[in-house]
């Protein structure tokens, strides 16, 4: 009998940490502002539904393995095909959870500015042709990205005869200030594209196509995916049905970035003023959800994103 009751407290301590967890809800962003606008767009959600909010910057790798260990709750940003190598041990084992597609539509592979492209860059297999011209080098993002891990790959195997190129590591800001600078002087370079992003109508640029075996078919075409810690759904089934609800589109993202890029605005302000001009968002997102103390979800944030309006 001793056994039981024991048992049955542990269960119960076991439940109300769960419960007492899911008043605050961790995101990882692992440096892309795709990601950045709909976490900051996500948490501005939660606020009006009465949960606080945290967002940790991590690579990839430490992203899924911190949700493995429980650290992280959600991540908005497993970008499909090119992330298999990622999460898949982390999802075949069970310790990731993989929820709906929140974005249809996204691409992600090498890209080249318009001019690289009429004259005679046109696929993966063009690059080295031009090697020279290139500087032998292709330009990534961050360390420890999945598309610069791609990148690598290629060079090892010597794909395209690009044995003899060299991987520039930098940042998502840092890349495009470089393709920026090169446009400018109309210099040669040969770098990582992908939509959503302002790239595509601050450069006059083209995507490469061969590169289906890397980045996947129809020049990267990807999905990207909703994580969750493994069992955060039935932990935090309110915070989950909101997660499980939300879609994305690409003109939102794209204005999204545009404002945190171009503009410099902080992701939560640029994140309010979306939502508050694109109300017709909460009405699929918030269905079925309610305030963290059990009132109607949508109107409450409706409220919340009235008084930040009154406070601005």
């Amino acid at each position: 009998m001793r056994k039981v009751v024991t048992f049955t407290a542990a269960a119960l301590l076991s439940l109300n940490a769960y419960a007492n967890s899911c008043d605050s809800v961790s995101f990882a962003d692992v440096g892309w502002t795709d990601i950045t606008s709909t976490t900051a767009v996500t948490s501005e959600v939660l606020k009006g539904l009465g949960y606080k909010t945290h967002t940790e910057l991590l690579s990839v790798p430490v992203t899924y393995s911190s949700m493995a260990s429980g650290d992280i709750d959600v991540f908005l940003g497993n970008w499909m095909p090119t992330m298999e190598g990622d999460i898949a041990k982390y999802r075949d084992s069970g310790k990731v959870d993989v929820l709906q597609a929140n974005l249809v539509g996204a691409k992600y592979t090498l890209a080249v500015p318009k001019y690289v492209y009429d004259a005679g860059v046109h696929s993966f297999a063009d690059l080295a042709k031009y090697a020279d011209k290139f500087k032998s080098r292709i330009y990534g993002i961050e360390p420890g990205n999945d598309g610069n891990r791609l990148i690598q790959s290629m060079i090892d195997k010597d794909a395209f005869n690009l044995k003899d190129f060299n991987l520039v590591e930098s940042s998502e800001a840092g890349m495009v200030s470089q393709v920026s600078r090169a446009i400018r002087r109309h210099q040669w370079i040969a770098f990582l594209g992908w939509a959503p992003h302002p790239m595509n109508s601050k450069f006059d640029m083209k995507y490469l196509s061969g590169g289906d075996d890397y980045f996947g078919p129809n020049y990267g075409g990807a999905k990207v995916y909703t994580n969750v810690r493994h069992n955060y759904l039935k932990q935090c089934p309110n915070v989950g049905k909101l997660i499980s609800n939300l879609k994305f589109d690409l003109n939102m993202e794209n204005h999204l970035m545009g404002r945190i890029l171009n503009d410099k605005q902080k992701p939560a302000v640029s994140a309010r003023e979306w939502l508050q001009s694109h109300e017709q968002y909460l009405d699929t997102w918030l269905k079925g959800v309610k305030t963290i103390d059990g009132k109607p979800g949508e109107a409450a944030v409706k409220a919340y994103l009235e008084k930040e309006k009154d406070n601005a």
